[in-house]
């Protein structure tokens, strides 16, 4: 048995310890009995994504993104095939920076979508612009 890991339920951000060798078993959060793993990205806000940020062990890679973003619409679904393919070992989410603009604002984006890759509750690298599933997977492996 591999050293457990904290993973930040999807649905309640309640944090759990999961065996770093039983991710791949589906596990689900000990409080709302969910799943901890749903294969889509997560939406954070101000309240869940410190939570998420810092209390996690997985990376995580968020897109900020804004809903009258055409480049952003374009690449939602690359981004959810790409949670789907890097899901138990990386946490995807969005942030929608017309809701979140204290986040974007905090984070300096300035152009969107932008992606950051965060582990250990540090910025790894950024990429503006909208990429594809295969190269955002890429993209993630190549930094992590």
């Amino acid at each position: 048995m591999t050293s457990p890991l904290h993973v930040v339920c999807p649905h309640c951000d309640t944090v759990n310890r999961i065996p770093g060798d039983r991710l791949e078993e589906h596990p689900k959060c000990g409080k709302c009995k969910r799943p901890l793993f749903t294969g889509e990205p997560v939406e954070l806000n101000a309240l869940n994504f410190p939570i998420h940020l810092n209390r996690s062990d997985l990376p995580l890679v968020v897109d900020f993104w804004a809903p009258w973003c055409g480049p952003c619409k374009m690449m939602a679904p690359a981004f959810a095939q790409a949670t789907a393919q890097l899901e138990p070992r990386v946490r995807l989410a969005k942030v929608n920076t017309e809701e979140e603009q204290v986040l974007a604002g905090q984070y300096g984006i300035r152009s969107i979508p932008t992606l950051i890759l965060f582990k250990n509750g540090e910025e790894v690298v950024r990429q503006p612009g909208a990429m594809g599933a295969a190269d955002i997977v890429r993209w993630v492996h190549t930094y992590l």
